[in-house]
């Protein structure tokens, strides 16, 4: 306890100076988190956020926060219009702790100055309401933890008014496999070969003349289908997916192998575990997404590939998604293991796309062909010879930053696929 004190008491006035309150600088490795803050504006209102790693809220706190899955979030309001904001803590985490609590979990053993010395360290650094006219304030709530990526939702009110923020934050610390494709922070393809498409016709035939499939490395044999398109971006579409749970996927390296492993022989979950390589436009999957069950057996996965493609300014990702349902023994696979995929693929694909109908960003959806069918009778086969079938459609989600109901989400394209007009059979939303 005497040892975790002093780290407190040594992080204490670094920490005030990073929620306003001193004159001196801390250490510029202890701004690191600022330095990649997201900022939003509305109206009078302006907001910065940034999650903390690891070690950044152990360098701040004095103590190792994640270990206890505590992760802090830092915010700052500038407010400009002529009455006091609130943030409502909830919007970020509907299961935040307050400053109280989680100094509680570090109470072991000491004195009642040091328990007290705690405590008041949480309490100083913790954001504090309102926000004044005319005033800035920082401070920080505590959320649970997530590796990679965090979606940060910033919920202010005040008398007659209210404003919400949604950010997409990265934290650093999980080595991803977008973080090896930098797809985030270059461009791919040069801005001469990027084709902005506004009409629908053209771009159904665009996304239509895609390759049907993934392939292996060496391109000379096909494998998942191709059948999903997102449109959209860090401030629309990726918010979407980590709103309804969705995480991010460790590279392959030997300490992931390892969790995959020990995941597999205790049945655990493990939620960010690697994906095989895929391979579209001569490279890997620039990123993928899961949302995993209890065990590292089963859980919805997807690889997108970012394209040259834009529809409407927005960028254009071509994907494939399956559902894993179990772990076999492979020779297809260098670890000599591989999850079995449900072959119903259609299935994975529906029920992306009516979780993204709960996201409340997703503003149209469609169907293009350019798969092909595979009917049950006759299924295809991806590369590591899981057989699966399907109607042939890639499925077109396109979002928004602004928030839209389930009676306000359009369906578009589609045109020459049902003979209904457009509509799916039965349906006008998925």
């Amino acid at each position: 306890m005497h040892r975790m004190v002093k780290h407190v008491l040594a992080a204490t006035a670094t920490a005030a100076a990073l929620v306003g309150c001193a004159s001196q600088p801390p250490p510029t490795t202890s701004l690191d988190y600022k330095s990649r803050a997201v900022t939003r504006s509305d109206g009078g209102l302006r907001v910065s956020t940034a999650v903390l790693s690891a070690a950044e809220s152990e360098a701040v706190y004095g103590v190792p926060l994640a270990k206890t899955s505590i992760q802090p979030v830092w915010v700052e309001i500038k407010n400009r219009e002529d009455r006091a904001y609130y943030l409502l803590s909830p919007g970020l985490d509907p299961n935040f702790f307050p400053a109280s609590e989680a100094a509680e979990a570090f109470f072991s053993g000491g004195t009642q100055d040091e328990r007290t010395a705690l405590d008041r360290h949480f309490r100083r650094l913790a954001f504090r309401n309102p926000v004044a006219p005319g005033a800035t304030t920082s401070g920080f709530v505590l959320t649970n933890l997530d590796e990679g990526f965090k979606f940060v939702n910033l919920d202010l009110v005040a008398d007659g008014r209210s404003r919400h923020f949604s950010v997409l934050a990265i934290v650093p610390g999980l080595r991803t496999d977008y973080h090896i494709s930098e797809v985030f922070r270059q461009g791919i393809y040069p801005p001469e070969d990027i084709v902005n498409y506004t009409d629908d016709a053209s771009f159904q035939a665009a996304l239509e003349a895609l390759p049907c499939c993934v392939t292996n490395e060496e391109g000379s044999r096909n494998g998942d289908p191709l059948n999903l398109v997102i449109v959209g971006g860090l401030d629309d579409a990726f918010p979407a997916f980590a709103r309804r749970g969705w995480r991010g996927t460790e590279e392959k390296w030997s300490g992931s192998i390892m969790k995959m492993v020990n995941s597999a022989l205790a049945g655990e979950r493990y939620p960010y575990a690697p994906v095989s390589d895929l391979y579209l436009f001569g490279r890997a999957q620039d990123l993928a997404l899961q949302k995993a069950r209890d065990n590292v057996h089963q859980r919805n996965h997807l690889r997108l590939w970012l394209s040259p493609m834009q529809y409407h300014g927005k960028k254009v990702w071509v994907g494939q998604i399956s559902r894993d349902i179990g772990s076999r023994l492979t020779l297809h696979s260098a670890t000599l293991t591989t999850h079995k995929i449900d072959p119903d693929v259609d299935e994975a694909r529906s029920a992306l796309t009516q979780d993204m109908a709960y996201s409340v960003t997703l503003a149209k959806f469609g169907f293009v062909k350019g798969v092909g069918a595979a009917p049950k009778s006759a299924p295809r086969e991806n590369l590591t010879t899981d057989p699966y079938y399907t109607d042939g459609l890639r499925c077109v989600l396109v979002f928004d930053h602004l928030h839209t109901s389930l009676a306000q989400i359009e369906f578009f394209l589609s045109k020459g696929i049902y003979e209904n007009g457009g509509q799916p059979p039965g349906r006008g939303k998925p």
